[in-house]
């Protein structure tokens, strides 16, 4: 039997276990049908069809433009391309701030596409949304440290927790979301022993975003790691494929082709 034909979809009792055993989780954003199947296939434990896709796939500068509407369509798709990896939806700007009802009704758009679970940012300050959401039965991440929906209260996309107060917040912050039913948490943009702290503080799985190496897992930006953007990567990121050379050289040479009379030829007409 061929390893693909082994492989069972991820749950959240297999991301508990991997914990349990220190065995490291993989985590990557994703946008698309394709990029989903080819992800899959490479053996990701997750994918995080992240609000980033507003800046990544849509061009805006922040994440707060991104609609509900918008988010589904992008968690949809990636859906459709995965049958292996665990898929979380992030709910976007607003979506969840209103009151628990809509909280609920909106998370539950993303379960009832498919989605595997839903993300949204916050510590104490959503404490009592997401224990409502819980008790209505939705598996909810939380989103501690640098919230990019938060960053203009933050005072930009800054390193959080780097004092005794903030780290002291953040702290509580993790205790006080898995006390109430987070099956997991994203620690981002927060120093690497503030990192260490909260993974060795909670029972659930840390998945680390410029956090450090001690945390349960890791997660970034496809688009960071493959080279496909327009600006500088973070710190945190490492860079393992250029697509933008890839893109730009295909291309460059189609319409080096056709200018040249080269494409198409006869081989490839009817």
């Amino acid at each position: 039997m061929s390893e693909e034909k082994k492989r069972r979809k991820m749950t959240l009792g297999k991301l508990r276990g991997m914990k349990r055993r220190n065995e490291p989780i993989t985590w990557l954003t994703c946008y698309d049908y394709p990029m989903a199947q080819i992800m899959d296939a490479s053996g990701i434990d997750m994918m995080l069809v992240g609000d980033s896709g507003a800046m990544t796939v849509l061009g805006h500068k922040t994440t707060l433009p991104q609609t509900l509407d918008a988010q589904l369509m992008l968690t949809q798709a990636v859906i459709r391309g995965t049958d292996y990896a665990f898929v979380v939806g992030d709910m976007s700007y607003m979506t969840y701030e209103m009151s628990h009802e809509k909280a609920i009704e909106n998370a539950g758009k993303y379960i009832a596409i498919g989605c595997d679970a839903i993300k949204l940012e916050g510590g104490a300050r959503v404490a009592d949304t997401v224990e409502a959401m819980v008790k209505a039965g939705l598996p909810v991440m939380g989103h501690i440290g640098l919230t990019p929906q938060s960053a203009p209260a933050l005072g930009g996309y800054r390193v959080q927790g780097k004092n005794e107060e903030t780290r002291e917040r953040l702290l509580d912050d993790a205790r006080a979301l898995t006390e109430i039913g987070c099956f997991s948490m994203v620690l981002e943009g927060i120093p690497w022993k503030l990192g260490r702290e909260i993974t060795e503080a909670v029972s659930i799985p840390t998945i680390g975003i410029g956090a450090g190496p001690h945390c349960d897992g890791q997660v970034l930006v496809v688009n960071d790691i493959i080279g496909y953007t327009d600006g500088p990567a973070p710190k945190f990121v490492r860079r393992y494929g250029d697509a933008s050379k890839v893109v730009a050289d295909a291309a460059e040479g189609f319409v080096a082709d056709v200018k040249s009379g080269a494409y198409p030829d006869l081989d490839e007409s009817y």
